[in-house]
């Protein structure tokens, strides 16, 4: 459960991290409150919610088991181990 929370954490660090990449590669001061404005904070809040928005979708719809299917769980067979599977 920790790492879908850690993805999304870094996904919405991403916006804000680019920005200061951006403001350390033009020799701007990354600290200087006059380059962190609150239009520029909150257009970059939003586009990180965008891509939060848009990982719950892609995962939502495109990852996973695929329609129809059904989970065999772990058990042992015959003294094996038999990983879980789905059918």
């Amino acid at each position: 459960m920790i790492r879908p929370a850690l993805t999304e954490i870094a996904l919405f660090l991403t916006p804000f991290a680019l920005y200061a990449a951006f403001l350390l590669a033009t020799r701007a001061g990354v600290l200087d409150p006059q380059h962190w404005p609150i239009s520029r904070l909150v257009t970059l809040a939003i586009i990180a919610l965008a891509l939060i928005v848009g990982s719950f979708v892609y995962f939502a719809n495109f990852s996973g088991a695929p329609p129809g299917s059904t989970y065999v769980p772990a058990h042992i067979d015959n003294g094996k181990f038999v990983p879980g599977t789905i059918k």
